[in-house]
């Protein structure tokens, strides 16, 4: 009898989505030699290379202490492994290394992992019982000076169990394994891999969401869905989004991330921009051309009604937007689903999407650990004061992750010792909100380069680097390109490969508020971007020598007259 299983509320299909890079392999086959290799595991090897799968089966006796280099690189190459969990594999140090290795590329590379337990209840691999308990009390006697190698395999059978896979109880094994070749066939020979989203190397602290947001999705069933992702600017719902996009995106007919939806569609014509990068990244015909944001409407409910497409709408901070873009669930095929990021749930509510994952705050041991890989690197093991440092930073950071990665970054190949006059400021003023945590980072910059953040926030974000660095010298800025550098080593900027800046929404609000409170009259401050108080300030000029430097950002349907 064999049955198929599917992932349970703990599991994991954030690996289903495979990297873009060039496989030297379609599968892996991890299995105990001494158990199935003349056996289930070598016939099913013969039936996936029989059906043009090209299948690694590591074909020599074991020896020495360690994974050799090849079976490493063959792991890493391959677009799925397959796990033959069978009566003795646990036993065998070497299969276990294999299978941590294994999980780690799924989580680093989105590699697919499915488990194939044979003639074994998924239960006892899962809780190590039955002979994966004896194998385990076995190797914490044989290891009891290396205990956190013994405790990684057992997360790793713990995690691998409760994966999607196959269960073999009994029957005839050729209809099993022609139901494993079909279905592993149908997942490594796309004709077309799709393009996957870039994601941060330390991603603690998403597995638990991406699982919870895949229940409310439903991938596969027949409906349409909108699932809205809604927290505080700087949570993760971006990379949340990204994660989902990466893990499913190949099970749709058509998949479009727009990026920034708030910032594009507060542009000149920028929903029907938005419009016509959705319509050609779904239909890839660069010709259709969107002219007005109804005829949009019309165009995007037509051509896309009968495709199943997966869209991700990011940043959302309107209703106007929605209904522009992803107007009703009848626009889209059977089977679509449409993802939205907010930090205001209103917008999800007026579009009456009832389904909406808030997003959460790190803990404390996920923060210590993405703070430790912004500023350690994770290169050595920390004394107990930088452990208590780390974990100062962490708190008042608050969970929040965007936070931590700027914290980390500027703290980073400093001398630990001089962390703590920084620590003591934080914990004197630890605010309450996250405008208080990002102005941290801004605090502690030159008065010069406070100038020039304030000016790429108010100003210039999205700008190409050297045009902001011509401007700036334009206005007596002291060497604006350093100012740049030094914002960009403390992670309040980035410059693309392109040389353009970009700012997070949430350091550019914050560096505008820094600009509003300077005086309760726009006249008396340093920047004017708003065109409101632009307005007022010519209109009853109320202008002072403050100023020093306007940019208005005209929304489309307003005039201003003089």
């Amino acid at each position: 009898m064999a049955i198929q299983l599917r992932a349970s509320s703990s599991s994991s299909s954030f690996s289903s989505a495979f990297s873009t890079r060039s496989h030297t392999h379609d599968v892996f086959l991890s299995f105990r030699g001494e158990d199935t290799r003349y056996g289930f595991t070598g016939h099913l090897h013969r039936y996936l290379i029989l059906n043009g799968i090209n299948t690694f089966i590591d074909d020599e006796l074991r020896r020495g202490e360690e994974i050799s280099e090849a079976l490493l690189r063959a792991i890493e190459g391959s677009k799925l492994s397959l796990i033959v969990f069978s009566e003795n594999y646990a036993f065998s140090k070497w299969c276990l290394d294999e299978l941590v290795h294994i999980l780690e590329c799924r989580r680093s590379k989105n590699q697919m992992v499915q488990p194939i337990f044979y003639k074994v209840d998924p239960s006892d691999v899962r809780n190590q019982r039955g002979t994966f308990g004896e194998a385990l009390a076995g190797h914490e006697c044989r290891f009891k000076d290396e205990m956190d190698k013994v405790k990684r395999w057992r997360a790793a059978l713990s995690e691998a169990a409760n994966l999607s896979g196959w269960h073999f109880l009994g029957g005839q094994e050729s209809k099993f394994i022609n139901k494993i070749v079909k279905e592993v066939s149908a997942q490594v020979t796309e004709v077309e891999e799709p393009t996957y989203l870039d994601m941060p190397k330390c991603q603690v602290g998403l597995d638990s969401q991406v699982e919870h947001i895949l229940e409310m999705l439903d991938v596969g069933g027949s409906d349409v869905r909108m699932v809205g992702i809604w927290g505080i600017g700087g949570i993760g719902k971006t990379t949340i989004a990204k994660a989902i996009y990466n893990t499913i995106t190949h099970k749709f007919d058509g998949s479009c991330f727009l990026a920034n939806v708030r910032e594009y569609s507060e542009q000149y014509g920028g929903l029907v921009n938005l419009q016509n990068t959705l319509l050609s990244t779904i239909v890839g015909q660069k010709e259709l051309k969107i002219n007005n944001v109804h005829e949009g409407i019309t165009l995007l409910r037509k051509t896309l009604r009968y495709k199943r497409i997966l869209l991700v709408l990011d940043d959302v901070n309107k209703s106007d937007q929605l209904h522009t873009l992803a107007g009703a669930l009848d626009w889209f095929g059977c089977g679509s689903r449409i993802i939205i990021t907010t930090r205001d749930k209103r917008p999800l509510t007026v579009h009456e999407v009832n389904l909406i994952h808030k997003a959460r705050e790190l803990d404390h041991h996920e923060g210590c650990e993405l703070f430790r890989s912004i500023a350690f690197k994770n290169k050595r093991i920390l004394d107990d004061n930088e452990k208590h440092l780390v974990s100062t930073v962490v708190e008042y950071a608050q969970g929040l992750p965007l936070a931590l990665v700027i914290l980390g970054s500027h703290l980073y190949a400093r001398p630990v010792h001089k962390w703590q006059a920084m620590l003591d400021g934080f914990k004197r003023n630890l605010p309450e909100g996250i405008q208080g945590i990002l102005k941290a980072s801004y605090d502690g910059l030159e008065k010069i380069v406070k100038e020039v953040f304030l000016d790429i926030a108010c100003f210039f974000k999205g700008w190409k680097t050297n045009d902001v660095i011509q401007i700036l010298e334009g206005c007596d800025r002291n060497n604006p390109r350093h100012s740049i550098d030094v914002l960009e080593e403390k992670a309040l900027i980035n410059v693309s490969e392109f040389g353009f800046i970009r700012m997070h929404d949430l350091l550019e609000e914050m560096g505008k508020d820094i600009a509003r409170q300077e005086s309760t009259e726009p006249g008396e401050r340093s920047r004017l971007w708003h065109h409101k108080d632009v307005q007022e300030v010519l209109t009853e000029n109320t202008g002072t020598s403050n100023i020093e430097g306007i940019m208005i950002k005209m929304p489309t349907t307003d005039e201003i007259r003089l």
